[in-house]
């Protein structure tokens, strides 16, 4: 359970979250140095910490007015129930006075000619709209009973409704949270806690997205290789570190003939046996889309393992590659071998991106269709 009492003031409480996200906004905006990554991270994790505590204590305020909604409502169902065969009592005895208004003159006259004398009629009268209005007030008790007795369910099942709300919210933020933590601690050991590596690091990343882009721009140098078969081998994953590339995988891309807009892979290979691991760990539940739909064999055979998927990834959303780019535009992928193969017919290229260093790659143009894929990180 959660302490209320340290959030006793939700203004305090908004007034906090709002400083850090005006502070993490502020730190965005500053000079690209491990510590403003590190300070953008730890500001992230504060803002996570204070959220769960007050989704927390939403969450057993919530639990507490379920609880007495539910004491209520099983106070009026008694209540329901009692006035419900009282009702059931009393109409048949109403019935039998009088079940029409021909009966209800006829009880009116009985009470006349049966009558000692006027004062006895008086008396007699004086009871029958007695009792008529005893019946009156019990139906109107039983239907304001039957009102409140609805209003509490509906009103509980409102709350029931907002409190799983507020756990999904929870859940996610303690993901998000575990997320932060376990980012900072990779930033830190991938760096070494140095300002020098760090920089490296991102000009790495920059080089190999200024490469993409000036490959899939027509900006290689390319030579051809020839034709080749669905299923031909065309080259194999550089194993380790290689060319603006910090460990084994195939940088997998897909474009039409004269657009260099990178296109969804998935949308185009088929479905595959598979591990995700494109977020902080295999089975942490919010890991990049892998849904391929299309007819293509695969680049590498499988079991596939997933390392980044495509456009809005959790390594954008997470880790300091989102100082370099907004969205991934191809998949990361590795397989149960190294080799590298056609994904379709079509003729090939092998290249490379001249820069910093050689980034190697081949090219298929695929035969019968408009499409190009890129394999980049490969020896040929």
């Amino acid at each position: 359970m959660f302490s209320s009492n340290v959030f006793a003031n939700e203004e305090d409480v908004q007034k906090k979250i709002q400083e850090y996200e005006s502070k993490i906004s502020e730190l965005h905006g500053q000079a690209n140095t491990l510590s403003q990554q590190v300070a953008i991270i730890n500001s992230n994790i504060k803002l996570s910490e204070l959220r769960i505590e007050t989704i927390g204590v939403a969450i057993d305020k919530l639990e507490k007015e379920i609880g007495d909604l539910l004491g209520e409502i099983d106070r009026l169902q008694d209540l329901l129930i009692r006035r419900l065969e009282l009702v059931l009592h009393r109409i048949p005895t109403s019935y039998k006075r009088y079940a029409t208004s021909e009966q209800y003159e006829s009880t009116v006259l009985g009470a006349i000619l049966f009558s000692n004398n006027f004062s006895d009629v008086v008396t007699r009268l004086k009871y029958i709209n007695k009792v008529e209005r005893e019946d009156a007030e019990l139906y109107k008790q039983l239907q304001l009973t039957q009102n409140n007795f609805g209003e509490r369910k509906e009103t509980r099942e409102k709350k029931k409704i907002q409190q799983e709300t507020l756990k999904k919210q929870l859940e996610d933020e303690k993901k998000k949270l575990d997320q932060q933590k376990i980012a900072k601690q990779a930033l830190l050991t991938q760096t070494k806690n140095s300002e020098a590596n760090y920089q490296q690091l991102l000009a790495n990343a920059r080089a190999e997205l200024l490469a993409i882009k000036g490959i899939i721009s027509g900006g290689g140098k390319e030579v051809e290789a020839g034709d080749v078969d669905k299923g031909s081998r065309i080259g194999s994953v550089i194993e380790g570190n290689s060319c603006n590339s910090s460990g084994t995988h195939l940088h997998f891309m897909v474009t039409k003939k004269g657009d260099s807009n990178a296109l969804n892979p998935f949308n185009f290979l088929k479905g595959v046996s598979s591990k995700n691991c494109s977020a902080y760990s295999c089975d942490s539940g919010d890991q990049d889309a892998f849904n391929p739909s299309g007819s293509w064999d695969w680049p590498v055979d499988p079991t596939i393992i997933l390392a980044q998927g495509f456009g809005n990834t959790w390594a954008v959303r997470n880790t300091w590659v989102r100082q370099i780019y907004s969205s991934h535009n191809g998949i990361d992928i590795t397989g149960s071998s190294n080799t590298v193969k056609a994904v379709q017919a079509g003729k090939l290229y092998r290249g490379y991106y001249p820069g910093g260093c050689r980034l190697q790659y081949v090219k298929l143009v695929h035969k019968d269709s408009d499409y190009e894929t890129y394999y980049l990180h490969v020896n040929y």
